[in-house]
């Protein structure tokens, strides 16, 4: 973008000294050099702000896969509780209520992890809507 600039300049320079003296280019050309700093300026805060929002985007979707796996391990928890209980048949009482406990635990676990997604899920929208917003500007 500046190498842009600079060539916009040094073509208006070139056609003004041709035209025009050099108090009259100087009038002609420092708005112009103020306007296209004031736009390297914007693309560069703008940049800035993509590059914020790109790593909230990266840390929201690592949340997320955090969120799965513990709603995977606690799924699988629950299947090993289950499956436990019907394999210990000369335990059967003791072997239910620990499955049932387990059970328990790996719900909680879920519903935890199925907020945090839903958290996460939301979070990632309002920073993408933000994002469309920033770009609307």
């Amino acid at each position: 973008m500046k190498s842009l600039s600079y060539v916009i300049s040094i073509l208006i320079l070139g056609l003004a000294f041709a035209c025009a003296p050099k108090e009259a280019i100087k009038q002609e050309v420092d708005p112009l050099k103020s306007r296209i700093d004031a736009l390297e300026k914007k693309v560069a805060d703008i940049e800035e702000r993509l590059n914020n929002l790109e790593g909230k985007v990266n840390a929201m979707s690592s949340e997320i896969e955090a969120a799965k796996k513990e709603a995977r391990e606690a799924k699988a928890t629950a299947q090993e509780a289950l499956n436990a209980s019907k394999s210990s048949v000369d335990k059967a009482e003791s072997a239910s209520k620990k499955a049932e406990e387990a059970a328990k635990r790996a719900e909680e676990a879920a519903k935890r992890a199925e907020a945090s997604v839903e958290k996460a899920e939301s979070a990632a929208k309002k920073s993408q809507k933000a994002f469309e917003l920033q770009q609307k500007k």
